[in-house]
């Protein structure tokens, strides 16, 4: 997914109804919010792998697991690949995050420049 900002989103360059300005950005959220709900999935994964490895590692450090070879590069593989996974959703989970306040700051300065009136009031 791409969460650079969307040029056809920006208040200056797009000449169209705010009202269809806003409906785009409405759509964007929902994507970005999608794509936050994944990043956190993945966190959750990624911190199972490096505890579940790290668990492993000092069960065949203690000796209550008989050392395999295999099982001891899986362990290590678990860990590090962990962490590499975590850097790198932290990274995409702060910038999906930014996206998001941002799509949110340019639909309340669309809503600003709608002429609305309260449903009960006459012109």
């Amino acid at each position: 997914m791409n969460i650079e900002p969307d040029e056809a989103l920006t208040l200056e360059t797009d000449n169209d109804d705010p009202r269809a300005q806003i409906a785009r950005l409405e759509a964007r959220l929902e994507d970005l919010a999608d794509a936050m709900a994944r990043c956190r999935k993945i966190k959750l994964l990624s911190q199972i792998a490096i505890t579940v490895g790290g668990i492993w590692l000092l069960a065949v450090t203690i000796g209550i697991v008989e050392l395999n070879p295999v099982s001891l590069i899986a362990a290590i593989s678990a860990v590090i690949g962990g962490i590499v996974l975590y850097g790198s959703n932290t990274t995409t989970s702060r910038e999906v995050d930014a996206a998001i306040k941002g799509a949110e700051a340019l639909r309340a300065e669309l809503i600003g420049t709608l002429d609305l009136r309260v449903v009960g009031e006459r012109k």
